[in-house]
C-alpha cells in the first residue's frame, strides 16, 4: 500500500498483491512436501511424480534443474542414501524432512493460529495459578511470597500507617489473582481400515495431515500436554509420530472396540485430570477380538453385536470422564445414526463432515473440550 503525494488527489493507492520471492529450491520443496505425504514416505515414487509433474508444468528450468533439487535436498539434510544388507542402495527421507511435513501440516491446517508463547491452557478459574489477571486480593496465610504485589503492599502501608512512621504488617500485604492452567492428555485414533481408499477416494492423507498438524500444535505450542496415536484395523497399536508421514491403509476391518480400549488404557496412566479421545474413522465398526483371540467380523450393515460393544466403551469411556470427539469422513444415514447413539452415550461430540475443513474442526473441538473439561 503506498501513500499518495499528490497535492490533487489525497488517500492510498493500493499495489496488487506479490507473493514474497522464493527461491528454485524453497518452491520445489513446497511440492515436494505435499507429495511425500501423498506416497507415505516413498522418496522414490515421489520423485517420479515430481518428474511427471515437471514434464507437464515446467516446473524446473535449464538453470536449475530436478537433479539440482536433489542434490540441495542431500546438502541440506532432508534425504540420505541408505545401504541394505545386500550392499544395494537407495535414498530415503530424514527426520528433519518428517519435522518439515509436520510443520507445513500445521500451517496449511490450522493457519490462522496466532503466535504465542508455549505453555498450558487458561482456565475460567482463578487460584494459585501462573498468569497474572490483574486483579488483586488481601494476603491469605498459604499464600506465595512471590505472588505479593509489593507496590500495591506498600500502598496500602503508607495509607494504612502514614508516611512518616512507616511500617507494614499482614493486612497491608495484597496479592496478584492468577489463573488455573490446565493440561490435557490426548489420543487421536485413526481408521486404517481398507475403506479409507475405498471407491477411489484417497481419506488416509488427509487424516494423515491431521494428525501430523496436531502433534506439531501440541508438541510446540502445549508442550507441557501430551498425545499419543494410535491407529486400528482388525487391531489397534500405537505409533510414534514419526511415523505418521509413512502411514499406509491395510487389508483390515474395523476395529473400533480394540482402539477404544488402547486408548482408554493410554490415558489411565496420564496424571493429567484432563482427557480426551479424538477418533478420525470413515466406516462403520465392523470387527472385534474375542476372547479366545479368534475375530468375529461383518461387513454387512450395523452388526449389532459390534455396535453393541461400542456403546459399551463409550459408556466406560464417560464413567471415566473422557469425551470422545468422533470425525466421520462419511454421511451415510445409518452411519449417522450410529455416530449419534455413539456420541449420546459417551456425552462426547461428532462431526460429520467431508475432507475439506477437517483439521480446522478437530482445532476447534481440541480447544472447546479442554475448556468444557475444565469447567467440568
Amino acid at each position: 500500500m503506498k501513500k499518495n503525494q499528490s497535492d490533487a488527489v489525497r488517500g492510498f493507492v493500493f499495489d496488487k498483491y506479490e507473493e514474497p520471492h522464493k527461491s528454485p529450491f524453497d518452491r520445489l520443496f513446497e511440492i515436494f512436501k505435499e507429495i511425500i505425504t501423498h506416497t507415505s514416505g516413498d522418496l522414490d515414487e515421489a520423485l517420479d511424480w515430481m518428474k511427471q509433474l515437471d514434464e507437464e508444468y515446467q516446473l524446473t528450468t535449464d538453470e536449475y534443474t530436478l537433479d539440482d533439487f536433489v542434490e540441495d535436498l542431500k546438502k541440506k539434510g532432508y534425504i540420505r542414501e541408505e545401504i541394505d544388507s545386500e550392499g544395494g542402495g537407495g535414498m530415503s527421507i530424514t527426520a528433519k524432512t518428517e519435522r518439515a511435513i509436520r510443520q507445513q501440516a500445521l500451517e496449511r491446517i490450522f493457519g490462522k493460529l496466532k503466535k504465542g508463547t508455549s505453555g498450558n491452557h487458561r482456565t475460567n478459574r482463578v487460584g494459585r495459578g501462573d498468569e497474572h489477571t490483574g486483579d488483586f486480593r488481601n494476603y491469605q496465610f498459604g499464600d506465595s511470597l512471590s505472588r505479593i504485589s509489593m507496590t500495591e503492599s506498600l500502598r496500602n502501608a503508607q495509607i494504612n500507617h502514614g508516611i512518616g512512621d512507616f511500617q507494614m504488617s499482614e493486612d497491608d500485604l495484597v496479592v496478584e489473582e492468577t489463573h488455573l492452567k490446565s493440561q490435557m492428555s490426548t489420543v487421536l485414533m485413526i481408521d486404517i481400515s481398507h475403506s479409507m481408499i475405498l471407491y477411489g477416494e484417497d481419506r488416509i492423507t488427509p487424516a494423515k495431515k491431521v494428525a501430523m498438524a496436531l502433534a506439531e500444535l501440541i508438541t510446540t505450542r502445549y508442550p507441557k500436554d501430551t498425545l499419543d496415536i494410535l491407529v486400528f484395523g482388525n487391531d489397534a497399536w500405537p505409533i510414534e509420530i514419526a511415523e505418521l508421514p509413512y502411514l499406509k491403509v491395510g487389508p483390515y476391518h474395523t476395529n473400533t472396540v480394540a482402539g477404544l480400549e488402547l486408548a482408554m488404557d493410554m490415558l489411565r496412566r496420564k496424571r493429567n485430570t484432563n482427557k480426551q479421545i479424538f477418533m478420525i474413522t470413515d466406516g462403520k465398526p465392523s470387527c472385534i477380538r474375542e476372547r479366545d483371540g479368534t475375530y468375529y467380523k461383518n461387513s454387512m450393515g450395523l452388526d449389532p453385536y459390534i455396535v453393541g460393544k461400542c456403546y459399551a466403551m463409550a459408556r466406560q469411556a464417560r464413567k471415566l470422564r473422557i469425551p470422545i470427539t468422533t470425525f466421520m469422513i462419511a454421511q451415510d444415514p445409518y452411519l449417522t445414526s450410529f455416530v449419534q447413539e455413539f456420541t449420546e452415550a459417551n456425552q462426547g461430540k461428532a462431526f460429520y463432515t467431508g475432507l475439506k475443513g477437517l483439521g480446522e474442526m478437530i482445532f476447534e473441538d481440541y480447544e472447546t473440550n479442554r475448556k468444557r473439561r475444565i469447567r467440568g
